[in-house]
């Protein structure tokens, strides 16, 4: 796999398009910070890392947040999810260029020296860092 990241997202939109109730990604300490922050922003419901019995093979098991719009019709709460630094092209912010996401209902989430944190945040403590993805 060249990208796990992408790999993580793909994962996630494909689940919520076909109306499954959680998805299960392999762990690693970026993608369980990276589905934190969709936690902490209110696009997924639940976040937990399992381990299987031998203990070598750690995952993360994603529930997926649904919008109720009538009583038939329930619509996922991300609407799009996108990459934006991908392997073959890096794409770093400084402070002042990070930008709100949908005039503000969209997340953006970067990586910053602090941590993997929402692009609000990052200006708001005036960091830059490589910009991973968009969500709304």
């Amino acid at each position: 796999m060249l990208d796990p990241i992408a790999d993580m997202l793909t994962r996630i939109r494909n689940a919520q398009r076909a109306g499954h109730g959680t998805v299960v990604i392999p762990a690693s300490k970026l993608k369980l910070a990276i589905a934190e922050t969709l936690l902490s922003r209110g696009f997924v419901t639940g976040v937990d890392k399992k381990s299987d019995e031998t203990g070598k093979k750690d995952s993360i098991e994603i529930t997926l947040r649904y919008v109720e719009k009538s009583l038939l019709r329930h619509e996922p709460a991300i609407r799009e999810i996108k990459r934006i630094s991908k392997e073959g092209r890096r794409v770093y912010l400084k402070k002042g260029e990070v930008h709100k996401v949908k005039n503000g209902y969209g997340l953006a989430i970067v990586s910053t020296s602090k941590g993997v944190m929402s692009g609000e945040e990052a200006y708001k403590k005036g960091l830059g860092g490589e910009y991973i993805c968009e969500v709304w």
